[in-house]
Formats: structure tokens, C-alpha cells, sequence
């Protein structure tokens, strides 16, 4: 039988409505971006409603081989896009938009188009030979071989067959933003730093260096013993 007072006036269990479930789920979103802007979670799988988290590429990361590797390869177009990325820690669609006025030689200032967070970041050394001498050939700082601004589908095909001629497997141009920040943590910046560069929240920073926790250990291990060697 039903319990009495779980049941309705006919015995029917009790429904929520959909402001009831609406105003639910707001909380419980709310919950958990608070948990994970604080890094007590990995993955905020409520971000968007109606879709389920299904995955996080986290735990991918060029490695140096990697980079020397698809360097060797790239053209001056792809090779710039990749040091850019590197540099910088944006989003593949954010850099293929960005034009020659977000740069006036000592930063690159833009608005992420997916969070619409602005960042302005200083320019590496690195980074600002490769913008120097690139073609200012369109108002777009990144673009292909004939000189125009990359479509989206036009940069993803070039740089999957770069990335199959340099033989480097299960990595992606996005992944690019992940190997910013754990590079950034090593040099020593803390979460509120990489996050002011690459527009990461800090919850999202945390959960990236937690998956290459063990890597990034091993590395500042290598360079303790050296240094203890070099004393």
C-alpha cells in the first residue's frame, strides 16, 4: 500500500512539476559550479542543462618530443598556430579570429568567444620572433598558404595531416591549451596566474594539473636531484 504520506488524495505518488524540477536543478547546478570553480570536483557534468558530461581531455598533453616532432613538419603557417597556442593557451577558434590589432608587441589582448572572458596576455619572447616575422598579408593574424584567414574546416584538415605526417597519435590541436597550463605550473605560476593567461576558472585549472599530477612531479623531481647534483 501507499505510504500515506508520500501518496496523493487517490493514492497516486506525488509528481514534481516542471518550475519544481527547473528550480531543482538550478540548485543543484549551482552546487556544483561552486564545488568545482573550487576544485573539489573534476567535471561540472551540469554546466550545460539537458547534456550530460561525457568526457574530458584533461589528461592530454604534448609532451617536448611531441612539439620538436610536429615543428619538424609544419609549415610556417601551422607552425605559428601551433606556437601561438603554446604561448598563449587559447582556443583554436579564438586564434583563428584574432586579428593583428588584439597584438601591439608586447600583448595579445582578446574576448574568448566561448566564455566571454577578455585576457591579456604578455607576449613570450618566442612567440613575438614568430608574430615579428610572420606576413601581415590580412587583417587576421593565422592564416593558410594563400594568405587568407583559415575557415575552421580548412585548418582542422591541414592540421590532422600534419599531425599524421609528424606521427603524433591521440593528440588535437586543443589539447594545445591543456599543455599551457601544466607548462605554466611548472615555470611556477600559481592557479590564479594561469588562469589570468589562459581564462581557465580556477577549478578548471586544478582539475588539469590533478590529472598530470604525476608527470609534472617526476619532472620537478628530475630537476631537484640536478640541482642538488649541481651543489
Amino acid at each position: 500500500a501507499d505510504h500515506p504520506g508520500l501518496a496523493g488524495e487517490r493514492g497516486h505518488q506525488p509528481s514534481a512539476t516542471p518550475r519544481q524540477a527547473d528550480y531543482a536543478f538550478t540548485v543543484l547546478a549551482r552546487v556544483v559550479s561552486w564545488a568545482f570553480d573550487r576544485g573539489l570536483v573534476l567535471a561540472n557534468p551540469l554546466e550545460r542543462a539537458g547534456r550530460l558530461y561525457r568526457g574530458t581531455r584533461a589528461d592530454k598533453i604534448w609532451t617536448v618530443d611531441d612539439e620538436v616532432a610536429l615543428l619538424a613538419k609544419a609549415s610556417p603557417e601551422l607552425r605559428l598556430a601551433f606556437i601561438f597556442a603554446l604561448y598563449t593557451g587559447q582556443r583554436q577558434g579564438d586564434l583563428l579570429r584574432l586579428p593583428w590589432s588584439a597584438y601591439d608587441g608586447e600583448r595579445v589582448r582578446l574576448r574568448q568567444n566561448k566564455t566571454g572572458a577578455r585576457v591579456s596576455i604578455p607576449v613570450h619572447s618566442t612567440l613575438r620572433q614568430a608574430l615579428e616575422t610572420a606576413p601581415r598579408c590580412s587583417p587576421v593574424i593565422l592564416t593558410n598558404s594563400a594568405g587568407r584567414p583559415w575557415t575552421s574546416a580548412g585548418f582542422s584538415s591541414s592540421w590532422r595531416k600534419l599531425v599524421k605526417r609528424a606521427g603524433i597519435e591521440g593528440l588535437t590541436f586543443n589539447d594545445i591549451r591543456g599543455t599551457a597550463v601544466t607548462r605554466l605550473a611548472l615555470a611556477g605560476c600559481d592557479h590564479a596566474l594561469i588562469s589570468a593567461i589562459t581564462g581557465h576558472t580556477m577549478g578548471q585549472v586544478g582539475a588539469i594539473l590533478d590529472h598530470h599530477y604525476i608527470s609534472r612531479t617526476a619532472i620537478l623531481a628530475d630537476e631537484a636531484i640536478a640541482n642538488l647534483e649541481a651543489n
